[in-house]
């Protein structure tokens, strides 16, 4: 499969990749570290809360710890009990009032009230309990002669109260006197007595699914009844711990929900995201600069072959590439030597076999070409041998013979000499159908043997410049070429079509054809089929004579049954 990036070079390739690999390693090794961290922050936060959970269980534990003890001390001081068995309201808020307000905190308040709950005198504070009747009294009776504690839902306000009792001994036994009700209104004040107390905690208190007190402005949203949970107010994301109200009887009556702020960790967070990605642009220009060196100073060996291959393939056998290390590259490097110097041993010894081969055929094509005139001129001088008395006509038959046979031996030399050296004769003016006729003729006795027809219909006025003889030689190969092809007889047809610029000659048969499997690479040199004589030369010296003057040679197949050749040559 293709490289999806095939343009850009291997040096490219590499920064590229790793580049890339830096990338994603250190996207997924901040987001482990992010991950982590936030995982640390998540806990940090939940051990806060609960260690704000704990702060507020030991700051409401020693508030009604100070109540019970204040509530105990009275309910044993004599002139306190004295008073309350009056019965008489003055008395008892002169008396205790005057010892509540030296040992209480001033923001508690104090009701004492009779065994059935009815307030006989209210005392202290400016945020006590409503009404004159008292419903936790008659609730806790059944743990009296014990104090007890816990939260108390009165007038649409939450409180903190501890009831205590208060007995006289009697005849018969320990008598209930009075009992005493202290305690704290929870309102917003106190929560935030709270938050400062446990460093930034935010608190709600709910009952009856209202908020009774909240450090938050919008508390409504964060109600969850689960102990640990993640709650969003407004935007800020906050862990939520909550907890039971209970009343002194250990009912629930409500929810404490404390919570934590998440945007110092988050702000923790995003300052290492922006630390690690600064980190993570400085790692990949170091990265790729290290890249750059490492693999430039790696691929030098890689580009060296490179551009020995390229010369390669410029067939410059001769180039070598000198090995820089003792590794992979540079036993590359002497492998690339050792088949440089296998190709160009190879290539010396295909061009020396070639022109052998060469040599050898253009031998056999020379003998082919000259058995024909020598044969002619060897029977003309057997027959003047021999016979002496011939007539003088047949004399001088024999003698024209010779002198054709001879000359078209020399003209073949002189065309195989000009040939392998290069060399061309100077055009003349010549009438084409008149080199036509001339090369038919040359070839009549053949065609006649054969049963073959040469057709011209070559207009008599058609003159082109020419060297005459090769192109006698060219219409001579054609001629030659479809009678072999035509043993049982057949018919050559030569038409002419004038242009502006050229003449086309066409040369027809109606023989079989030419093969498939060399019709592509016909006029390349030693390509045959089909002949018994011959070796693939002709076509090729024929098209390079048509070349030498200016034109083109080339061939396609007839309408019907046949070949047809085509020479186009300039006027």
């Amino acid at each position: 499969m293709k490289s999806p990036l095939p343009r850009l070079s291997l040096l490219w390739k590499i920064m590229l990749s790793t580049s890339i690999a830096l990338t994603l390693l250190f996207a997924l090794t901040a987001w482990l570290v992010q991950d982590q961290f936030a995982r640390i922050a998540s806990l940090s936060l939940e051990e806060e809360v609960r260690e704000s959970f704990e702060a507020y269980r030991s700051l409401w534990k020693a508030r009604a710890s100070q109540l019970a003890s204040v509530c105990s001390v009275m309910s044993r001081m004599s002139d306190v009990r004295a008073a309350f068995g009056t019965g008489d309201q003055a008395t008892i808020r002169d008396t205790a009032g005057e010892i509540w307000s030296k040992i209480s905190d001033q923001e508690a308040f104090f009701d004492v009230t009779d065994p059935r709950g009815t307030v006989l005198a209210r005392l202290g504070g400016s945020s006590g309990l409503a009404g004159g009747s008292i419903a936790a009294v008659p609730q806790a009776a059944p743990r009296f002669p014990q104090q007890t504690s816990g939260f108390l839902m009165e007038g649409g306000q939450l409180y903190q109260i501890v009831v205590t009792p208060v007995y006289v001994d009697s005849t018969s036994g320990a008598g209930l006197l009075n009992v005493l009700v202290a305690g704290y209104r929870v309102d917003s004040a106190l929560a935030n007595r709270l938050k400062e107390a446990t460093g930034g905690s935010d608190f709600i208190f709910v009952s009856g699914g209202q908020v009774m007190a909240s450090t938050l402005a919008d508390a409504t949203s964060a109600t969850s009844a689960t102990e640990m949970s993640h709650i969003t107010v407004g935007r800020v994301h906050y862990l939520q711990f909550s907890t039971p109200l209970a009343d002194e009887q250990s009912r629930p009556i409500g929810e404490l929900h404390i919570l934590r702020s998440f945007d110092a960790a988050n702000r923790r967070i995003d300052m290492l995201r922006t630390r690690m990605f600064a980190v993570w642009i400085l790692a990949v220009l170091i990265g790729l600069g290290l890249t750059y060196l490492l693999a430039k100073r790696i691929l030098h060996p890689v580009q060296a072959l490179d551009q020995a291959a390229a010369e390669i393939g410029r067939r410059n056998y001769g180039v070598r590439v000198e090995p820089q290390s003792e590794d992979e590259l540079g036993r590359l490097s002497t492998t690339f030597n050792n088949m440089a110097e296998s190709i160009q041993t190879a290539r010396e010894d295909l061009i020396r076999q070639e022109r052998i081969s060469t040599i050898g055929r253009l031998s056999t094509s020379i003998v082919h070409d000259l058995r024909n005139p020598l044969a002619a001129i060897y029977g003309g001088a057997e027959m003047l041998i021999d016979n002496h008395d011939l007539p003088p006509e047949q004399v001088r038959r024999l003698a024209q013979n010779i002198y054709r046979s001879s000359r078209h031996v020399q003209e073949l030399l002189s065309e195989l000499s000009d040939v392998t050296r290069g060399r061309t004769q100077t055009p003349e003016p010549c009438k084409l159908n008149e080199i036509v006729i001339a090369a038919s003729e040359m070839l009549a006795t053949q065609a006649r043997q054969s049963g073959v027809e040469i057709h011209s219909e070559i207009a008599a006025d058609v003159e082109l410049p020419l060297e005459r003889s090769r192109m006698e030689r060219v219409f001579e190969n054609l001629f030659n070429n479809a009678i072999e092809a035509m043993p049982t007889g057949g018919t050559i047809r030569i038409t002419s079509r004038a242009g502006a610029r050229d003449v086309t000659i066409a040369v027809e048969d109606n023989g079989p054809g030419i093969e498939e499997s060399i019709a592509l690479k016909l006029f390349e040199p030693f390509v045959t089929a089909g002949k018994k004589n011959g070796i693939g030369l002709g076509l090729a010296l024929s098209r390079k004579t048509v070349v030498d003057h200016g034109g083109e040679m080339w061939a396609e197949p007839a309408n019907g049954k046949g070949a047809r050749f085509f020479v186009r040559l300039p006027k």
